[in-house]
Order: structure tokens, then sequence, then C-alpha cells
């Protein structure tokens, strides 16, 4: 299994990145995929997930500015980001976890507690004027 996260950078504050993860040896009709960012020195924060049937969670302070997607047939899933500010400025990671079956509580739980068992190496998202 490999996650290759790409679309970070440097954007204004009130602006939008999109933030892709391409997954191999993965299928997407398996797997649960979500989002995670952390800055140095600080706990890994969980920020969105999408399980295998497309129900999504999102954490409160990306609730109405991110929005989570995927195209299976392209093993991708995206992370839409709007209304940036510098507290959204942190590395951003993609995790997935073979799941299937799960609820909207079962999700909500692996964000919180960033129960998965593959990772990628991130990319860089910087919110600065």
């Amino acid at each position: 299994v490999q996650l290759v996260e790409s679309g970070g950078g440097l954007v204004q504050p009130g602006g939008s990145l999109r933030l892709s993860c391409a997954a191999s040896g993965v299928s997407l009709y398996n797997f649960c995929i979500a989002w995670f960012r952390q800055l140095p020195g600080k706990e890994r924060e969980g920020v969105a997930i999408i399980d295998n049937d497309g129900t999504t969670a999102y954490a409160d302070s990306a609730k109405g500015r991110f929005t989570i997607s995927k195209a299976n047939a392209k093993s991708t899933v995206y992370l839409e980001m709007g209304s940036l500010t510098p507290d959204d400025t942190a590395m951003y990671y993609c995790a997935a976890d073979p799941r299937l079956r799960t609820n909207i509580a079962t999700i909500q739980s692996m964000l919180r507690f960033g129960n998965f068992g593959y990772w990628g190496q991130g990319t860089q998202v910087t919110v600065s004027s």
C-alpha cells in the first residue's frame, strides 16, 4: 500500500487549495481514507474522512469549509479546502484503513483517534499573506 499526497503549497488567507491522495495497492471500495494535519510539536488532528460507501465526517474546524471526495476508478481521494486561514497551516497527511460496513459513529471515532494502518508522507500547506 502506498499513499502519495500532492497539491499543497502557499496560499493567501481566504484562498483555496485542493489536495490529492493517490492510493496504490488499495481499493477505495474496501478502504476508509482520511486526511490529518499536524504542526511541529503539536498533536495530529483529524480533518476529514470518507468511507467505502462515500459517507463522510469532518472535524469541527473543517465543517463548511472543506470537502472530502473520492474517485474510485482513479484510486484518488481529494480534499477541497476553502476560506483558508493561517490556522490551517500544517503538514497534511492521507491515511487509509481497510474497513467495511462502517457507520457515522465509526468513522468519527477513526477520525478522532487516528487508528489507520497506512499513512502517506504528507504535503505542506502554508496560509500566509
